[in-house]
């Protein structure tokens, strides 16, 4: 079990937001000319006009991870399930020999999203149903 908080850093001199939002990958898409691997898919593409753009996509965390901890829940102080960890930043792969609380970060996908995706991308009701069981 680890324990973090959401929270940026800096980078290089550059901040680095705690909070990505849905609507930020068609602008980080855009930003980057539309190529690969920035690309989205074309189904999010057909979807965007369905999408609520302000919903939060990702966060980031202090919260100490290392390799396997991908699909790891991460639970808000009232237990309530707020995203599930999928990477770690550039600064955390050192991570199983060193922590670095002002850099290392664990990344996460936002549940909101993940609901968002689900109902309006996927088209995936019926699996939403079946996991808020």
């Amino acid at each position: 079990m680890a324990f973090g908080t959401v929270s940026g850093h800096m980078d290089n001199g550059q901040w680095i937001a705690p909070i990505t939002k849905i609507g930020g990958a068609f602008e980080h898409e855009r930003n980057h000319g539309g190529n690969t691997p920035w690309k989205l898919p074309a189904s999010w593409h057909q979807a965007k006009d369905k999408l609520n753009l302000d919903v939060p996509f990702n966060f980031i965390s202090s919260a100490d991870i290392i390799g396997g901890n991908s699909g790891s829940p991460v639970i808000n102080r009232q237990g309530e399930l707020v995203g599930l960890i999928f990477d770690g930043n550039i600064h955390s792969t050192v991570g199983s020999l060193v922590y670095i609380p002002e850099t290392n970060r664990a990344v996460a996908v936002n549940s909101g999203g993940i609901l968002e995706a689900l109902l309006k991308v996927y088209n995936a009701k019926a699996l939403l149903e079946e996991l808020l069981r």
